[in-house]
């Protein structure tokens, strides 16, 4: 099952802007004094506040949640690579003023700051990795098949794994948060005996997923669904976020204690 929201659109704005910026950064050479004039503290031009700071080949954004990423001038387009490679034309660029058409077709207006107060805003060099979960989180299930009593156990464990999400901003600038992603332990037992246990991570859907897309995923959760026939089930959600878009994937463990993935239909 696949929640999209408004997620479709975003998706599309990736994938125009990631081949147009591919194609483009390597058509031309590199624009040094265009790259010059953008060095400083770049301000909003209606509400004056901080949006980003240029320190040699590197934009720094206000929100230390964003990761800094590498940028070039060529000709009028200002390439951005940062995890989607992003172009945005030019409009106007002098020392003090620096116009660009943003991802929604909106023109971003930005003027230089001339108060060394500023700085203050960016003093933090460090990116803040928001954690999925502050700490481990225990869950199990009881079930009976033919007779026998059967306990699945679930283990949620925060782990040190950077997930890196692309957001866009309200005027359409692609930012680059991170997030901590999980790992995940499963077991079933039958009484004391332990009939099965695996540490699951994201990679192991690699199969089933398109890398961009499971790239920005966590493993957010894991439910014991049942013992049958065919095996023991659980059911894995991998969600992007802070974003209400997740898939659910089926994972079966077989009599011969081989473990089977599936998209869930």
């Amino acid at each position: 099952m696949i929640k999209w929201g408004a997620i479709s659109m975003v998706l599309v704005m990736m994938l125009a802007s990631c081949n147009g910026a591919k194609d483009g950064e390597t058509s031309g050479r590199e624009d040094l004094t265009a790259k010059k004039l953008l060095q400083g503290i770049w301000l909003d031009d209606e509400t004056d506040i901080p949006l980003m700071r240029i320190n040699g080949d590197t934009i720094y954004y206000i929100d230390p949640q964003n990761l800094p990423v590498y940028f070039k001038v060529v000709r009028d387009t200002i390439y951005v690579r940062g995890n989607t490679p992003t172009a945005y034309k030019i409009d106007r660029q002098t020392e003090y003023s620096f116009w660009f058409h943003s991802l929604s077709d909106e023109i971003v207006k930005l003027h230089k700051s001339d108060n060394p107060g500023d700085t203050l805003a960016f003093s933090s060099q460090e990116t803040e990795i928001t954690p999925s979960i502050q700490e481990i989180i225990k869950k199990d299930s009881v079930v009976v098949y033919k007779g026998t009593r059967y306990r699945g156990y679930v283990y949620i464990n925060p782990s040190q794994m950077k997930v890196i999400k692309t957001a866009y901003s309200e005027e359409g600038i692609s930012m680059d948060n991170v997030y901590y992603d999980n790992v995940i332990h499963i077991c079933v037992y039958e009484g004391r005996n332990q009939l099965y246990g695996k540490d699951i991570t994201k990679k192991m859907f690699a199969n089933i997923f398109p890398e961009e897309e499971l790239n920005q995923t966590i493993l957010a959760d894991m439910n014991f669904m049942g013992v049958d026939e065919k095996g023991y089930h659980y059911e894995a959600t991998l969600q992007i976020p802070e974003s209400s878009v997740y898939h659910l994937v089926s994972l079966t463990i077989d009599s011969d204690k081989q473990l089977h993935i599936k998209m869930v239909e």
